[in-house]
């Protein structure tokens, strides 16, 4: 009766040790260089992740509550120069009165040139086009910022946290090999231990790869608005009528 006791104290010992050498922090006690490198390079990405993350869900919920807001104003105020003075009052980061500032300058700087090689190379249509055309790309270029990191966290963290867990296999096979101790008890501490840098690689892409598909769904909605307000002011700033003057003339 005493043995089986003993027995069974020893091997609930054996049971709490492979649990512990399971752990976080036992793993963490047992990095070497390697390790270490692995872990930081999965840490610093997630937090870059959380960090664009944050700021893109920031930057398209302004930027959602604020499009159609700016829009309307501009069409229905019935001045141009107030319509262009209340673009002027918006904030740096709101880009469709940017956009449209930028058409608003090119149609001015190509009236005041009239009659020079400006104008005779490029007439009012064609030189509005081309501006509308770089404002479009440079705000659709603001929009994408971060995305291109969260692509790639999303693709090369499994492979990271992949390469701390075979880093820690492989350890833990030379320390087995040492001991000689073959046993269960012996192999499931720092192999189930290895593998936590595989899970750690999993839970820092997964969040990047679901956020970079739905930056991805909103900005090509917000480049689609760019693209229709473009096509407006192009057809205001060249013709002089505004967003539905020219149907009702027609």
């Amino acid at each position: 009766m005493l043995q089986e006791t003993t027995t069974a104290a020893a091997a609930g010992g054996n049971n709490a040790e492979a649990f512990q050498q399971m752990s976080f922090s036992h793993m963490v006690q047992n990095f070497d260089t390697v390790a270490w490198i692995v872990f930081l390079t999965l840490l610093i990405f997630s937090v870059l992740s959380v960090y664009w993350i944050v700021v893109n869900l920031i930057k398209n919920m302004r930027l959602r509550g604020s499009s159609d807001r700016v829009i309307s104003t501009f069409w229905e105020t019935t001045n141009a120069q107030d319509s262009i003075r209340y673009m002027e009052e918006q904030k740096r980061s709101e880009p469709f009165s940017k956009i449209a500032l930028d058409a608003a300058q090119a149609a001015a700087h190509h009236q005041r040139h009239e009659g020079s090689r400006l104008v005779e190379s490029l007439n009012r249509s064609e030189f509005v086009d081309r501006a509308l055309r770089q404002a479009v790309t440079r705000e659709s270029m603001k929009l994408e910022s971060g995305l291109t990191l969260l692509a790639t966290v999303g693709a090369t963290a499994p492979f990271v946290g992949l390469l701390g867990t075979v880093w820690g296999i492989y350890h833990a096979l030379i320390r087995i090999g040492i001991s000689g101790n073959a046993s269960i008890d012996a192999v499931a501490g720092p192999v189930g231990e290895a593998l936590i840098m595989t899970a750690i690689g999993l839970f820092v892409a997964i969040p990047a790869v679901l956020a970079y598909n739905f930056f991805t769904r909103m900005n090509r909605v917000t480049n689609s608005k760019f693209d229709t307000f473009a096509h407006d002011l192009h057809d205001f700033f060249a013709t002089g009528s505004r967003v539905g003057e020219l149907s009702a003339k027609r």
